[in-house]
């Protein structure tokens, strides 16, 4: 039989976290909308950082949960890919751009977040609970995003240089050509319907078992 563990309501994040974050936070967004414009914040890993901000400083467990259900699976694979690209074997290429040397060391170290913020997520739905309401509220989300990248952002330009497109993948795998296996149109209910199935609902079903309830 198994016990569910419940977070104290002591356990909030501790200050300098949330002020370490924070400075990070007011560094990367200029830098960010400096060389990619506003449209970057679209991202489900950009919008992450914003509802995590406001997560530490609430102390939130519905806030964090949307973030460790929406990108925990995708950025592991980011991790993945780094690693396997820095030994110069990628697995995707997801994160070829990392290693571009044409582009700033400062701004590739700022993406970095990429990596560490999974981590972070996870000791925080730790440290404040699993809020199960996370799924549900971040796969609404991530059907807005979807759609709003898909009707009103830029699709794939292999001369688009920094400037985001194909955000969120809306388009296909590739930034430099839209996908031609499928209609555009199924390609889209495809994202909306599998996202959820194969990438938000694996993460909720895993914390809703091993990590601890809000108090």
């Amino acid at each position: 039989m198994t016990t569910a563990v419940t977070a104290h309501a002591s356990n909030r994040v501790p200050l300098w976290l949330k002020f370490a974050y924070t400075a990070f936070m007011i560094v990367l967004v200029p830098v960010y909308w400096h060389y990619y414009g506003p449209t970057n914040f679209l991202y489900f890993c950009d919008v992450a950082l914003f509802l995590t901000l406001a997560g530490l400083w609430l102390d939130s467990p519905l806030l964090i949960s949307m973030c460790a259900v929406g990108i925990l699976a995708p950025q592991a694979l980011w991790v993945l890919d780094f690693v396997l690209n820095f030994f110069g074997v990628p697995l995707i290429g997801m994160t070829d751009y990392m290693f571009k040397h044409e582009n700033s060391l400062f701004l590739r170290g700022l993406s970095l977040f990429h990596g560490w913020l999974p981590f972070l997520l996870a000791y925080l739905v730790w440290r404040l609970g699993y809020d199960r309401r996370g799924f549900p509220a971040w796969t609404v989300l991530a059907w807005a995003l979807i759609l709003i990248c898909f009707f009103f952002m830029p699709p794939p330009d292999p001369n688009a240089g920094l400037t985001p497109v194909n955000i969120n993948y809306v388009w296909g795998p590739s930034d430099n050509a839209a996908q031609t296996w499928v209609s555009p149109q199924v390609w889209l209910a495809g994202m909306m319907i599998g996202m959820p199935l194969l990438l938000f609902w694996p993460v909720h079903i895993l914390l809703s078992f091993y990590a601890p309830r809000p108090a």
